[in-house]
C-alpha cells in the first residue's frame, strides 16, 4: 500500500504549501461581491469535523506549512476551535478570514495561539458605504471595533479591501485601518465570480488572479478539492470523501485544471487574489518568510505564558 509521505513525493502534493480550507458557506453578511454567494441561509455542507480533521493530518503529511481558515464565515463553524488547535499543533501557521462581526470567546482563546492571525474585509470608513456591501446593518462598527480588539490582544491582523465602485473612499478605508495599526493591507478589483458575476453563468478562469494551483490547492464544504477558494464554481480535481488529498493533487484532473489557470501575465495587472495571506504584492517578499516571522510575534501568552489554557478561559470574555 502507498502511504501518504510516499505519495507525496512526486506531482503537486510534494509542492503544496498552502491548503484554504472553505469551511462553511453560513455568513451573517450577503456581501455583493461574495465569490461563493454566502450568507445566511449557507450551511456547512456535509463534511464533518472528524473529515475536517483528516484533511488536517493529511496536510501535515504532505508538508503543508499554512492554513486558512475561510468561509462564509469560518467563525460560525462549531468545530473552528478543535480545528484551529489542531492545524497549529501539527506545526502549521493558521489564517481565519472573518468579517470579524461577531466571534465567540472560545474562538478568541484559539486566535491568541502562538502561530494563529486573522484576516478580515474592509470597504469603507463610512458605516454606510461599508453596509452598503455587506447588506448586515451595524457591520462596519461591530468589525472596526473587533480589529482593534484583535490588534490590543497581539493578534497579527491582514485587512482586504475590494474595490466595488465609483467613488468608494477605498482610500480613506486604507488610512483608517492604518490608524488602528493594521500594517497588512491589500486592495483587489472585484472579480466576476459568484456575486460579483453579473450572470449566473459568469464563472470565467480569466477572473482568477493566475494564483491558483500554484503551490495551494483548497477544500470546499462539501468536500471537493480546487486551485482556490475562488476557483471552485468552475473547476475541481476530486473530492476527498473518496480520495486522499494527495493523490487528488497528482493527478491528471489536477493537472487540466492547472492548465486553465492563466498566468499573472497572461490576466494584466498585478492583482494579488484574497485568498493568498501575508503577500502584498505580486512578488515575494525577501528574506525571512512572513508566516514565519507572524508565527514568532502572534503569540499573546498570559502570565504563566500559556493562550488561553483551559485554565484561564474564563478571562477570555471580550465584548464582541
Amino acid at each position: 500500500m502507498i502511504t501518504t509521505n510516499e505519495a507525496a513525493q512526486t506531482g503537486a502534493s510534494r509542492t503544496t504549501r498552502f491548503l484554504a480550507l472553505d469551511i462553511t458557506r453560513m455568513c451573517q453578511a450577503q456581501c455583493a461581491h461574495c465569490y461563493n454567494s454566502s450568507g445566511p441561509s449557507g450551511t456547512d455542507g456535509d463534511m464533518t469535523r472528524d473529515d475536517w480533521l483528516g484533511v488536517l493530518d493529511q496536510a501535515a503529511d504532505l508538508g503543508v506549512n499554512q492554513i486558512q481558515f475561510i468561509g462564509g464565515e469560518a467563525t460560525l463553524h462549531p468545530d473552528l476551535p478543535e480545528l484551529v488547535n489542531r492545524a497549529v499543533d501539527q506545526g502549521m501557521a493558521v489564517e481565519v478570514f472573518s468579517n470579524l462581526i461577531h466571534i465567540r470567546p472560545e474562538v478568541w482563546c484559539v486566535l491568541r495561539r502562538r502561530g494563529v492571525t486573522l484576516a478580515t474585509s474592509y470597504y469603507s470608513d463610512r458605516a454606510d458605504e461599508h453596509e452598503r456591501i455587506t447588506k448586515r446593518r451595524g457591520s462596519y462598527a461591530k468589525t472596526k471595533a473587533n480589529i482593534i480588539r484583535a490588534l490590543d490582544y497581539g493578534i497579527p491582523v491582514r485587512a482586504a479591501l475590494v474595490d466595488m465602485r465609483e467613488g468608494q473612499r477605498s482610500e480613506e478605508a486604507q488610512a483608517e485601518l492604518r490608524a488602528l495599526g493594521v500594517t497588512s493591507i491589500r486592495t483587489d478589483r472585484m472579480r466576476g465570480i459568484g456575486r460579483g458575476a453579473e450572470t449566473g453563468e459568469g464563472q470565467d478562469p480569466a477572473e482568477l488572479c493566475g494564483n491558483c494551483t500554484r503551490g495551494r490547492a483548497a477544500v470546499m464544504p462539501n468536500g471537493d478539492v480546487a486551485g482556490c477558494v475562488m476557483s471552485a464554481g468552475m473547476m475541481t480535481a476530486g473530492n476527498v470523501h473518496g480520495m486522499r488529498l494527495a493523490d487528488i493533487l497528482d493527478s491528471q484532473a489536477w493537472r487540466n485544471i492547472a492548465v486553465r489557470v492563466p498566468t499573472l501575465q497572461a490576466n494584466g495587472a498585478c492583482a494579488p487574489d484574497s485568498c493568498t495571506p501575508k503577500e502584498d504584492s505580486c512578488q515575494p517578499s525577501p528574506g525571512v518568510d512572513p508566516w514565519e516571522d507572524f508565527r514568532a510575534t502572534a503569540c499573546n501568552p498570559n502570565s504563566d505564558g500559556s493562550d488561553c489554557s483551559p485554565a484561564e478561559t474564563p478571562a477570555c470574555n471580550p465584548k464582541y
